[in-house]
């Protein structure tokens, strides 16, 4: 029975969690219920910011997706009123997944073009061809070859061509914004993807002289060099003025009260976390809620709404931990950074655990079920790894069965013996990119394992591996989480 201070049943609360979002597919424009804004979040979606930058999971491509919907971006303005957004802001995408050959080049052509031509004027002409007007002379040219060598041919021409239309949508009162993301997709070897970056950068550069033509770079963190992406004039501009996507522990459980607020049981869910202090609006014929502040910036009250759906420890008593900071915590990188998608899943999957086998348990979740749900995110982090990154599973698979913390010497004997190095050699540019230190060998490896924040080097030298991680990928530690059989 609930208590005096849990003002919704466990089983209400249970189905919220099962009815949790699954995230959307990669590109696929998310629904209105979907979108939450964080704080940290709201630069990034302002058109005056040029580069935004995030982890796998941050929220680039959901940023790139929800931006080219009108609803969305009203939504957005809404919530956020100083981004500069308007829903009638005008939005392309110059480079992203599932785009068409005709709106940007896809990467054997941007090969082809970029052998030929600077990087910066390949994507003017990208840039150039979203401006024009149906009736443009670059409008009628049938391949991105013609359309780059109309642009090298007519610079003038193309330089009238920006100032007519920033021109127009001032008069307007709205933004124009060329959105490009999925950059690691655009090139085989990161030679070619730092130039490429670097010549969109110095577009994006460009682009601030007008005062409603902005494009927007969503990037990967690890394609932030600034040696070699930002080695042109004047790039500290567009550096110093970029976003870094986070999400701190508030706004994660911010997104947790967003999404219970917003589906299953949301009336009663409502109720039990703010009473009626709920901002409510209709967009779209869809009734929206935004999560009260103190939910999201007072820890002590998130503290104790979370409490009364997962109970007070990890455990019998204090000692096991407190599942409030337990659950983040154990999902974090070793840069301590958690993305969203795992935190919810962890959730769902607890919810559904505790239903099976602890039914009757007084809390919407229970401690082992929350463990398990842990063990569903760390496979859901493998998972993505596994796509962005290959050569991650080709390094960790070997060290399956070491206990973490270890020596390095122990990893690095273990590659050594796979050929790890030339192997990855071997293999660059036939699937995704390699590691980006290859050629310094087992410690090249291990920096982009840290960089990646996989890999954690201790004080002492020693490799740690975090928990979401080190779950999918079988390693064993003393006190941990067990590995996935």
């Amino acid at each position: 029975r609930p208590s005096s201070m849990n003002q919704i049943s466990a089983k209400k609360a249970r189905e919220a969690l099962f009815a949790l979002p699954q995230g959307t597919a990669h590109g696929e424009t998310p629904s209105l219920k979907q979108v939450y804004l964080p704080q940290s979040h709201i630069k990034a979606i302002d058109p005056d910011v040029p580069l935004v930058i995030g982890m796998r999971g941050a929220g680039k491509t959901f940023w790139w997706s929800a931006l080219q919907d009108p609803a969305v971006r009203l939504l957005a303005s809404k919530s956020a009123r100083r981004t500069g957004l308007a829903e009638n802001s005008e939005v392309r995408t110059g480079f992203g997944v599932g785009l068409a050959p005709n709106e940007r080049p896809d990467r054997d052509t941007l090969r082809q073009l970029m052998e030929k031509d600077e990087p910066r004027l390949v994507w003017r002409t990208v840039q150039a061809r979203h401006v024009a007007p149906d009736e443009h002379p670059l409008r009628k040219q049938n391949t991105w070859a013609e359309r780059v060598k109309h642009v090298r041919d007519n610079p003038e021409e193309i330089a009238q061509l920006f100032y007519r239309r920033d021109v127009e949508c001032s008069e307007k009162n709205v933004y124009f914004m060329i959105l490009f993301d999925a950059l690691d997709q655009c090139a085989d070897e990161w030679a070619d993807i730092y130039r490429a970056v670097r010549g969109l950068l110095q577009t994006a550069l460009e682009m601030r002289a007008y005062r409603r033509l902005r494009a927007k770079v969503f990037l990967r963190s690890d394609q932030m060099d600034e040696a070699k992406i930002g080695d042109f004039p004047d790039a500290s501009k567009i550096l110093s003025s970029s976003v870094t996507l986070n999400w701190s522990r508030n706004e994660l459980y911010g997104l947790l009260w967003h999404s219970l607020a917003s589906g299953e049981n949301g009336s009663a869910l409502r109720h039990f976390l703010a009473n009626e202090d709920w901002k409510r609006f209709i967009l779209d014929k869809k009734h929206l809620f935004v999560v009260p502040r103190n939910l999201v910036f007072d820890e002590e009250i998130q503290r104790e709404k979370f409490r009364a759906l997962a109970g007070q420890w990890m455990g019998k008593d204090r000692k096991r931990g407190f599942p409030y900071t337990w659950i983040p915590n154990h999902l974090a990188d070793a840069n301590g950074k958690v993305s969203p998608r795992p935190f919810l899943e962890a959730l769902r999957k607890a919810a559904e655990h505790t239903a099976e086998r602890y039914s009757g348990h007084r809390h919407a979740l229970h401690y082992e079920s929350i463990k398990q749900g842990v063990q569903a995110a760390s496979s859901i982090r493998v998972r993505e790894l596994r796509e962005d990154y290959p050569w991650v599973h080709q390094a960790l698979a070997p060290l399956r069965g070491m206990a973490v913390p270890c020596k390095f010497g122990e990893v690095a004997k273990r590659w050594r013996n796979e050929r790890l190095s030339e192997r990855l050699k071997d293999e660059a540019g036939e699937a995704k990119l390699p590691p980006r230190r290859v050629d310094k060998g087992a410690t090249g490896i291990r920096e982009d394992l840290e960089e990646l924040g996989i890999f954690q080097r201790l004080d002492d030298g020693r490799v740690n591996v975090p928990d979401v991680f080190r779950v999918g990928y079988r390693l064993g530690r003393k006190g941990g989480v067990k590995p996935v059989r």
